[in-house]
């Protein structure tokens, strides 16, 4: 039995094929009651618009690429979560990609999205400088999101207020009595962000000299790493705000070992606001930078451009918000 066409679904209704591909792409320019015997046709006939044939006559795939930092990364799932459903609500697909993997396989994966004729592309995180994905800009609507870079010609930044992010977990520290706090930094401008805002509340405070930098990878692993270094000094912090959740995690796993209990020994603080922190055993401390939020910003700012790419690039920043959980408590006198 043949697939019904649009052509039968013309006839089924009373009305031409061209009034039917107007209802199909979600045209305005139809009355309600045309629209409505039209789509019980439809129903009626099983029809299923052919994706390839539309893409071919409208010039467009329908489809989003999304680059990743890494996928490891589970912020991202908030990001995704609202990135994916304002992109469905506007009838377009993602595909998604890994950096992390294409970095170790020698590969952009930049130029297989252009080769799927994608109608936008949306890198998300901090991403190592590629001319791949600057020429995609040139050539595709394009949004960074939850990062600061790459800065490219025409493309909009969606991300989070890292710096007031960060004043908000020092200045929680702070407020509990802590003067000798340490900040795990990030990599890229965010990190950089993040490490700038936490020195510039420490001097604020008269406590300059008190405020230590060690260097993180993003990574528990590297939080486990930075805080043995830290521990390891000869006046260690009483509290530590780390660059993310999962380096938070890492630096809380070195103080247990080291047989310090948190928070009565040491305050931590966290930053994502990811699964991680809500889970019970860990109970975190952390800045909400407001991940679902950004996603859907970011995935609006590519609908927009993908209406008009000749609009100027703008940067979008979501509020974040400090939740205090099971990490941190006054700082102890004895």
């Amino acid at each position: 039995m043949r697939a019904p066409t649009i052509r039968d679904v013309a006839e089924r209704a009373g009305v031409s094929k061209s009034l039917v591909s107007l209802v199909l792409r979600g045209s305005d320019q139809v009355r309600e009651e045309k629209r409505q015997v039209v789509l019980a046709a439809v129903e009626e006939l099983g029809y299923r618009t052919n994706a390839a044939a539309r893409s071919l006559s409208e010039r467009r795939t329908r489809t989003v690429g999304v680059l990743l930092n890494d996928m490891r990364n589970p912020w991202f799932v908030e990001l995704l979560d609202g990135l994916n459903s304002r992109l469905h609500d506007s009838g377009l697909h993602t595909l998604l990609a890994d950096g992390h993997l294409s970095r170790r396989l020698g590969e952009d994966l930049t130029r297989t999205f252009m080769d799927l004729r994608v109608d936008g592309l949306i890198a998300v995180g901090t991403l190592p400088p590629s001319e791949a994905l600057r020429a995609a800009a040139a050539r595709v609507p394009t949004v960074v999101a939850g990062a600061r870079e790459p800065e490219l010609p025409g493309v909009d930044i969606v991300a989070n207020d890292d710096e007031r992010g960060a004043r908000l977990a020092t200045e929680h520290l702070l407020a509990l009595g802590h003067h000798r706090v340490a900040h795990i930094a990030g990599e890229g401008t965010v990190g950089e962000l993040r490490r700038r805002s936490f020195e510039t509340v420490m001097r604020e405070h008269g406590l300059g000299r008190e405020a230590v930098v060690e260097q993180g990878d993003l990574t528990e692993e590297g939080g486990y790493r930075a805080m043995v270094r830290l521990l390891a000094a000869r006046e260690r912090p009483t509290a530590v705000f780390a660059f993310n959740d999962m380096a938070c995690v890492g630096a809380l796993s070195a103080a247990e070992e080291l047989g310090l209990q948190v928070p009565r020994d040491l305050s931590l603080v966290g930053y994502d606001n990811t699964y991680l922190a809500r889970l019970r055993h860990l109970w975190l401390t952390t800045v909400d930078n407001a991940g679902h939020d950004v996603g859907r910003r970011a995935a609006q700012r590519l609908l927009d451009r993908i209406a008009d790419p000749a609009r100027p690039a703008s940067l979008v920043l979501a509020d974040p918000v400090l939740e205090v959980r099971g990490t941190t408590t006054r700082v102890s006198r004895s």
